[in-house]
């Protein structure tokens, strides 16, 4: 296919070669893999700047959409990409055949820099979700960076930097320029920045950032970073979020509240539990699902109100594709359960068969988990309508999931997300707080604090 990039594409691609570190935060939806692609096969085989690059991504779009992406593209054909994901057999021997780009999921990156044995030669480095590398004390994060001043030329690629906020930025840009525009270490950059926020006495909980840091913040970054946002580029589709609201029944709602309130629910198949509020607040999302795990390890419904309504959902769709989003197991085993009741064809989004598959129209159904599938896939192909059956306090995932349809691409004039919200339940709590964009640590621990507390 013959590539016509866009102007700020176009532009993307001149500071990706400009930049030898170069943050690229673009919005969902705006093309970041072919972006960098062809960035880098011009660095490769025009310029003669790069000649090993190794590209580190979420594992389905390691092992999907990097080597679709250099496949779909006619001015990419001489791009030789090899993706090590697998077993450690088939990752050493992706890593060793010959190749321009080798892709390799995150979750390897340690494998690779300290017990691969195989020499770190890579020029060049590529992060796909830069927001994975915000947490310093990780593995990956201190692995990555033994390596790091090896790295002549580095690009962060991500479409949410702060999703939980300013202090996120320290590591992404500790990882891309060794500390040189937000300082060496954390303490000093929290120190410059922010001032505690939630406290008790000496304990410091959370920061705010100091009056003005925002912008001061932005201003050390903004020569290595370029920041785009889709609404303001592209013609996207209309994005429609709608509440679909389920109702519990007396007695389903009384166990809800017995659990909220006393922090202990008594059933005659055991007893379940919630030690801390971030426990309970699992429970709490789990009960209003519609099912909660015990303390054994087993699985009790409470309702099948959200399960009712899915069902009413993919009635009144009328044959038209849904895209289900799911988050705890048991969620995935009852909707699996009520689908095969219906005769509904469906299948989970965990392959890149049943990728294809939703994105030519073969499935009226298709399931995913926001944890797993919610960065760089394209599935706006297959629909445009999301529904979720539970909710994520996570707003990053929350926004990269809708992102799968919502995006450039998608066909139809509309996208529908649609949430299933249990009535008076901390759905309604995590829902406000989503369509805030609020997700700060404070939101959740307020949201908590307002569920346990007992009238």
């Amino acid at each position: 296919m013959k590539y016509e990039p866009h102007n700020y594409q176009k532009y993307a691609i001149d500071y990706i070669e400009e930049h030898p570190i170069a943050a690229v935060l673009l919005d969902m939806g705006l093309g970041k893999t072919s972006i960098t692609l062809t960035a880098l096969n011009d660095l490769l085989f025009d310029s003669f700047e790069v000649h090993r690059i190794l590209v580190i991504a979420p594992l389905r779009v390691a092992r999907d959409t990097w080597p679709t992406e250099a496949d779909k593209w006619d001015h990419l054909r001489n791009l030789i990409c090899s993706v090590a994901v697998g077993p450690e057999a088939e990752r050493r021997a992706a890593l060793i055949k010959p190749a321009d780009i080798y892709i390799i999921n995150r979750e390897n990156v340690q494998w690779l820099i300290e017990d691969s044995k195989l020499p770190f030669d890579y020029d060049t480095v590529v992060i796909d979700e830069l927001s994975s590398f915000k947490n310093y004390q990780a593995k990956r994060f201190r692995s990555l960076m033994k390596v790091r001043p090896t790295v002549k030329r580095i690009i962060g690629l991500t479409g949410t930097p702060s999703s939980n906020g300013l202090m996120d930025l320290w590591a992404e840009f500790r990882l891309l320029d060794l500390g040189a525009r937000l300082g060496q270490f954390i303490s000093h950059y929290r120190l410059d920045y922010f001032m505690p926020d939630k406290r008790n006495g000496q304990v410091i909980f959370s920061y705010k950032p100091l009056p003005g840091a925002e912008q001061r913040i932005y201003d050390k970054i903004a020569d290595i970073t370029i920041s785009m946002k889709s609404a303001d580029l592209l013609r996207m589709p209309e994005l429609i979020s709608s509440e679909y609201t389920v109702h519990l029944s007396e007695e389903e709602r009384q166990r809800y509240d017995d659990l909220k309130n006393d922090l202990v629910l008594q059933f005659p198949d055991g007893d379940i539990t919630a030690a801390n509020a971030a426990t309970l607040t699992g429970k709490l999302c789990q009960m209003a699902n519609g099912a909660i795990y015990t303390d054994d390890g087993g699985t009790l419904t409470i309702h099948e109100r959200k399960l009712d309504a899915l069902e009413d959902i993919i009635e009144s769709a009328g044959g038209k594709p849904l895209l289900v989003a799911y988050w705890f197991k048991h969620d995935l085993a009852r909707i699996t359960e009520r689908l095969h009741k219906l005769h509904v064809p469906f299948s989970k989004l965990d392959s890149a068969d049943s990728i294809r598959r939703w994105n030519t129209g073969e499935l009226p159904v298709a399931l995913i988990h926001p944890a797993s599938a919610g960065h760089g896939l394209n599935l706006q192909s297959g629909g445009s309508c999301i529904v979720w059956f539970g909710l994520t306090w996570s707003l990053e995932l929350y926004q990269q999931t809708n992102a799968r349809l919502w995006r450039q691409g998608q066909s139809a004039e509309t996208v529908v997300v649609q949430h299933i919200v249990s009535k008076g339940t901390i759905d309604e709590r995590i829902l406000r707080v989503l369509s805030k964009k609020d997700s700060t640590q404070a939101a959740l621990i307020e949201a908590v604090k307002a569920e346990v507390s007992v009238n």
